[in-house]
């Protein structure tokens, strides 16, 4: 599990229909969580079907999360409430205040999935999943931001132990501030071993400087396509991905590169809660 690029053989999601519940809980919750606008609940729930069946498709089997009512409607971005690693998983402590029930409320939907659980962040640390990557299984590059601490990360360590060798930390503008969705992964999506699309804008010029040395070729979101989630793209397997549709540059570069590139309607479920397939989807088995 320490990649974020081999076959995906399990991943865990939460239907729209769990976690929006209704277009009545839609309408109380979508301003304060910073949507862009309010969902429809009935064309989100289509579009959940259609993403999982895209996933289905290839070859990643679905564990679906249930309805919870300490949760909101944020719910859906499953990926924020662990970190995964060849241990087992890490909940984590969000960030964002109004997440802060979300992953004790996966807690369950883990343990019937049989994923073992290696511990949880608490206490003063935070730590979002969006916020790290894993780079050759044993190196993880985080971010230091609004959504995650040096003390999240200093007990994320304890628990990897020696199966991290080296934690690069990446720190992130304050972009729109703290109550903005801004991840590590706003800004890159591993694509292969090899090969990461990125908004290089947004990115440190030593983390990125970093990634060209280890070899990874990077392949650039244009700017009229950063706003559309044209940068969060979920690898289900090398050089096999998922994206938004409406991101029609960024999809003819990372075709001209060799990957297969499958698009969803993501209106609803995406766009105007800003968070793409790799939110939507929290790996449980890998390789």
């Amino acid at each position: 599990m320490q990649n974020e690029t081999s076959q995906i053989r399990r991943v865990l999601m939460k239907h729209a229909e769990q976690a929006f519940v209704s277009q009545q809980k839609l309408a109380s919750e979508w301003h304060a969580l910073n949507y862009l606008s309010q969902p429809d609940f009935l064309r989100a729930c289509a579009q959940s079907d259609a993403l999982a069946e895209i996933l289905t498709g290839l070859g990643c089997s679905i564990e679906w999360l249930g309805a919870d009512q300490t949760v909101g409607i944020d719910s859906i971005y499953v990926r924020d409430n662990a970190i995964a690693s060849d241990q087992g998983m890490i909940l984590c402590q969000m960030g964002k205040e109004a997440r802060r029930p979300e992953p004790a409320a996966m807690a369950p939907g883990l343990e019937q999935a049989g994923v073992p659980l290696l511990g949880r962040i608490d206490g003063s640390g935070k730590i979002e999943g969006g916020d790290l990557i894993w780079l050759d299984g044993d190196i993880l590059a985080v971010a230091d931001g609004y959504r995650t601490n040096a003390e999240g990360v200093r007990q994320l360590k304890e628990y990897l132990g020696a199966s991290v060798s080296e934690i690069i930390t990446v720190p992130l503008p304050h972009w729109n501030g703290p109550g903005d969705v801004l991840h590590l992964m706003s800004f890159i999506s591993p694509i292969a071993p090899d090969l990461a699309l990125v908004y290089s804008r947004m990115m440190p010029v030593l983390f990125r400087e970093w990634l060209q040395q280890r070899g990874i070729t990077l392949i650039e979101v244009p700017d009229e396509e950063y706003d559309s989630m044209g940068c969060n793209v979920l690898a289900v397997a090398p050089r096999v991905a998922v994206m938004l549709e409406g991101n029609p540059v960024t999809r003819r570069r990372l075709e001209k590169v060799g990957v297969e590139i499958h698009t969803y309607d993501g209106s609803e479920i995406s766009a105007k809660g800003c968070g793409g397939p790799t939110c939507l989807t929290r790996p449980l088995e890998r390789g």
